[in-house]
């Protein structure tokens, strides 16, 4: 089975400003494609060929590191572009009470998820994830992934240069500001915390 490269759940300019529709057709059309095709290419014919992305990826996990960073990075990239939207909405009831639990309110959440992505250091992925009845914000290294680990990933915000180099040149903490303040997806993060599984990529 050969994966797709996921439709973009909005318009090209729906992230704007603070993902443009510029940065979108190199991110998303250019990088997220590759890693698609360099996936597909290196599970064509093998076992691996008929299992889920989030299979490939555990399976890839310790034993072969470049189908491990291309299917990672595919599902990383499909999970972020699900994380933002041009209408943020507000968390739920349930995932706002876990929010003041765990971190006092959603404004100190934001606070938070922007202070560990501008101090993470070089390329990565920053969430939003649960584990066990509770929230955390946790950090992953280059194409790392929570796809296949006791996370519950409810969003995700890509902290790789090629993110926001195009539209805030080096200035990391302006694109975390935008895009925490005002492109989170919360009705994605509300829908995956109520499932309680881990999402999948679509087939």
């Amino acid at each position: 089975m050969a994966f797709k490269l996921i439709d973009l759940p909005y318009d090209d300019t729906a992230l704007e400003p603070a993902v443009s529709a510029n940065t979108l057709s190199f991110h998303y059309g250019k990088h997220h494609q590759a890693y698609i095709d360099k996936m597909n290419a290196a599970i064509d014919g093998t076992d691996h060929a008929d299992k889920s992305m989030e299979e490939v990826v555990a399976a890839a996990r310790g034993s072969n590191q470049g189908l491990f960073n291309n299917a990672a990075q595919s599902w990383n990239h499909a999970f972020y572009w699900h994380s933002m939207s041009g209408e943020t909405g507000t968390p739920s009831d349930e995932l706002t009470s876990m929010i003041n639990d765990a971190f006092g309110s959603v404004d100190e959440l934001k606070q938070q998820l922007k202070d560990r992505g501008a101090g993470h250091f070089a390329s990565g992925w920053v969430w939003l994830a649960e584990k066990g009845g509770k929230l955390s914000i946790e950090e992953t290294h280059d194409g790392d992934t929570l796809a296949d680990s006791d996370f519950n990933p409810l969003l995700t915000i890509d902290v790789w240069e090629h993110a926001y180099y195009l539209d805030h040149q080096n200035k990391r903490p302006d694109y975390l500001d935008a895009v925490v303040e005002k492109k989170l997806n919360w009705s994605f993060a509300s829908e995956n915390l109520a499932r309680g599984t881990t999402w999948t990529y679509p087939s």
